[in-house]
């Protein structure tokens, strides 16, 4: 097991930079004029993010009401007798409660585990490898089917927040197996 640890350390180190190398080096090689096409990018990006401000200040308002209202915190506790007979630590779960209605909110939260438990503590594994496991639901949804003018979105939640719970119980699920 300390092998694939080492291993997945070493991964996770050259990824990003491997990635930021690799697909503007592949744009060159196909001979695309990668800053140029950057640049345009970037301009149309401005316009899609005044067109989506409306939507994102909608949610923002509704997180905002949810974390301050106590809403979360009752929740954690509603849920938390399930999840301690399946071995998932307290501090993940508001995690797993926050994680598909903000990023920021759960990089706060993220943080709080670290300082709490620790970032090598079992939490704090579980709860990096939730975060990496698991998607900013209503952002994303807000996002893009905001931008695209999409209004009939009758299936998108649900299949959003199942793909969420498979993720959160997979994390688990492998850093018990790879962490004990």
């Amino acid at each position: 097991m300390e092998s694939l640890t080492i291993t997945l350390q070493i991964l996770s180190r050259w990824a990003l930079p491997m990635v930021l190398l690799l697909i503007p080096l592949y744009g060159h090689l196909k001979g695309v004029p990668v800053y140029e096409v950057f640049v345009e990018g970037a301009k149309e990006g401005a316009g899609v993010a005044m067109r989506l401000l409306p939507y994102l200040v909608a949610m923002f308002a509704a997180i905002g009401i949810f974390r301050q209202s106590g809403a979360m915190d009752h929740l954690v506790g509603l849920i938390a007798p399930i999840t301690d007979s399946l071995g998932i630590p307290r501090e993940v779960l508001p995690l797993f409660l926050i994680r598909p209605l903000s990023g920021s909110g759960s990089l706060g939260v993220l943080n709080q585990i670290f300082r709490e438990a620790g970032a090598d503590s079992l939490a704090g594994r579980m709860a990096s490898a939730v975060m990496a496991s698991t998607e900013t639901t209503f952002y994303v949804l807000t996002v893009y089917l905001g931008a695209v003018g999409v209004r009939r979105s009758r299936h998108c939640l649900a299949c959003s927040l199942l793909a969420d719970l498979a993720g959160f119980l997979a994390a688990v699920y492998l850093v018990r197996l790879v962490f004990g």
